[in-house]
């Protein structure tokens, strides 16, 4: 039990700090709406004008995927770097790991996310031609 007492410490000065902070921002904060607060705010500059266009959420996704696909190759390489220490556990952990990657890549295949030029895939106009003779 003595070896469990400095995380059990650490785990309640963690959560104490966490509601303390909350408690005495939510005290000492203004409460009223001022004209600075509701302001648009962006790098310190008012905009002007609108943007011309907005980034689509398709960049986004790939964005994320990207991020998603990262982190396996690193937790791919950690894996690799212990391989003979972790033996048949390792191999079936980092199985079960990949198969819910590639899952989720599949997912996302079939979903169209990875599709930037939508008009030029054959599989849309089956869809479309479908649909016009509805």
């Amino acid at each position: 039990m003595n070896s469990w007492l400095p995380i059990l410490v650490m785990l309640v000065v963690a959560i104490g700090f966490a509601f303390v902070s909350l408690g005495v921002t939510y005290l000492i904060s203004p409460k009223r709406a001022t004209p600075e607060k509701l302001a648009p705010y962006e790098c310190g500059i008012f905009p002007e004008v609108e943007p011309s266009q907005r980034f689509p959420v398709k960049f986004y996704m790939v964005a994320m995927l990207y991020i998603v696909f990262d982190i396996e190759i690193i937790f791919l390489f950690a894996w690799a770097t212990r391989f003979n220490d972790l033996g048949w556990y390792g191999i079936a952990a980092i199985s079960i790991f990949t198969f819910f990657v590639l899952e989720t890549l599949y997912y996302v295949w079939k979903k169209g996310v990875l599709d930037w030029n939508i008009p030029r895939r054959e599989r849309y106009f089956k869809q479309d031609l479908q649909q016009e003779v509805s």
